[in-house]
């Protein structure tokens, strides 16, 4: 917003020199004896310094009428998003001002129009989540023309420069803890399936992290997918390779709505020893491990709850002037059958 403010002033004052220049050169071609235009550009330039200044002097102010924000996830329809959402929408609203959400349904396209439109509605500061790492580039562009600042959450962006700072968890940590629960529990190894999302910076790096943990323990990856990320999706394709790979010890989702997916896939085609990892702690997650029964071994779990509220923190600490890190991360952690009800099952940790 601040850098919306001077840049309009500068370009105003720009455009004010130069037609003063260029008045001053037709009235000089009229009479050359006049001699007044040198004094009109230096005093047009001595206006422009002094509303430079003018607006640096206001940085850190509030706006009347409070900030508008904008905000935007890669689904919100996803449950971890929609408790993302809403805290930060508490928060915000908390000091009295607005926030602005919009949901592209995992479609980078639809979130580029999304963001341009957030432009135009005068948006003072952006919370950015994207459905995928470089296609929201574009957005970030219009953003950065804009002057609105950036702060980015849960997933990166494929150029971190457009982002003032980031909140997120320790995804590569996520995938880590149930690579290594899965190692711990099958130490012979065996084949498994892995249901990723290569466009979510975030489910590759909770991958990444899972396909770390294994490596070398005899595990053999016979099946790797996009599953998107999406609950519906998953189930269809781990339904096709069920029926090729039913001898699966282990699936890994890289998300909670993933391993549900494969979860149902899974009961479907009536397997009763496979172990399937998500990521996110999930209260649905959380609840298939409350039964003790569940295929549903393990969860990396992370905290939508502290994620908006450091996002919110952020945000805030640099409209006002302050100095900010470029990341926050949060941390991740395993939940299993053994320590589920040390988080409940009703709610978010």
């Amino acid at each position: 917003m601040r850098r919306k403010v001077l840049s309009a002033l500068l370009c105003t004052a720009m455009v004010a020199t130069m037609l003063v220049g260029c008045g001053a050169k037709e009235e000089e071609a009229a009479a050359p004896a006049q001699e007044a235009a040198p004094a009109t550009e230096e005093a047009a330039q001595e206006a422009a310094t002094e509303a430079v200044a003018e607006a640096e002097a206001t940085v850190g102010e509030r706006p009347e009428g409070g900030y508008k924000f904008g905000y935007t996830c890669m689904d919100g329809s996803n449950p971890f998003f929609v408790v993302l959402e809403q805290t930060i929408r508490e928060e915000v609203e908390a000091n009295g001002d607005t926030l602005v959400s919009f949901d592209p349904a995992n479609d980078v396209t639809r979130q580029i129009s999304g963001v341009e439109d957030l432009i135009a509605q005068g948006i003072d500061a952006m919370f950015m989540n994207p459905a995928e790492a470089e296609g929201i580039l574009p957005a970030l562009d219009a953003l950065k023309e804009a002057g609105i600042p950036i702060i980015g959450f849960d997933t990166e962006v494929a150029d971190m420069s457009y982002l003032v700072s980031y909140a997120g968890s320790d995804n590569y940590n996520a995938g880590y803890v149930c690579g290594e629960d899965l190692v711990a529990k099958c130490p012979d190894g065996g084949p498994i399936i892995v249901l990723d999302s290569p466009t979510m910076n975030s489910v590759v790096d909770r991958t990444n992290g899972f396909l770390d943990a294994i490596e070398g323990k005899g595990f053999d990856i016979v099946a790797q997918q996009d599953a998107k990320g999406n609950l519906e999706v998953s189930m269809g394709i781990a339904e096709d390779l069920l029926q090729a790979h039913g001898d699966v010890v282990a699936i890994f989702g890289g998300n909670d709505p993933t391993a549900l997916g494969a979860l149902a896939a899974a009961n479907a085609a009536g397997l009763t020893d496979c172990k399937i990892y998500g990521v996110d702690g999930s209260p649905d997650i959380k609840a298939e491990l409350a039964t003790g029964e569940s295929l549903i071994e393990g969860t990396g779990a992370q905290s939508p709850i502290s994620i908006a509220k450091k996002s919110v923190e952020i945000m805030y600490k640099y409209l006002a002037g302050e100095e900010v890190e470029d990341r926050y991360p949060v941390d991740t952690f395993l939940i299993t059958a053994d320590n589920v009800a040390d988080y409940g099952t009703d709610g978010w940790q």
